[in-house]
């Protein structure tokens, strides 16, 4: 969170860059250095007895995935207009994640002096993996922690 200095003696503020991505119109952030992939529609295998989470498992070249339903990660309602949506592959623990969304925006460099806590209206479940929030000019881009977000073990405590 500091400024470096460049050559010319102009300062550089520390900057962080993140995926965007939308869930029910609402725009998140993940960083970019935690992305390993982003899918389209994939077919789901259903995993009896799962985490109520766990969308399934896919096949991606070979690797086993666990596919996880954001909307009900995030208590957020069903798809109702038909569409599949699409997947941002993330890896935790030595394993790979498909988080289901519903679109794939911009990587953006968000300067770190900016980023504010989470705020207090923010629904609690979300605070509790969220990072914090970046105001853009129209919306909130909520940066999610992946850690605290796949920590299924805790959701369950909670």
């Amino acid at each position: 969170m500091s400024e470096t200095t460049t050559s010319s003696g102009q300062s550089e503020r520390a900057t962080k860059q993140f995926v965007t991505l939308t869930i029910a119109d609402q725009l998140f952030g993940i960083p970019v250095l935690s992305v390993q992939d982003v899918l389209a529609s994939q077919p789901v295998a259903r995993v009896p007895l799962a985490h109520p989470v766990v969308a399934g498992l896919i096949n991606l070249r070979g690797r086993i995935v666990t596919a996880i339903n954001m909307r009900q990660r995030m208590t957020l309602p069903p798809r109702d207009d038909g569409s599949e949506g699409m997947s941002v592959v993330v890896e935790y623990q030595g394993e790979l994640y498909s988080l289901n969304i519903d679109t794939i925006g911009d990587v953006i460099s968000v300067p770190l002096d900016k980023i504010e806590l989470n705020l207090a209206t923010l629904d609690p479940l979300w605070r509790s993996f969220a990072d914090g929030i970046y105001r853009l000019d129209e919306q909130l881009l909520v940066i999610l922690e992946i850690e605290r977000l796949l920590d299924l073990d805790a959701a369950e405590a909670a």
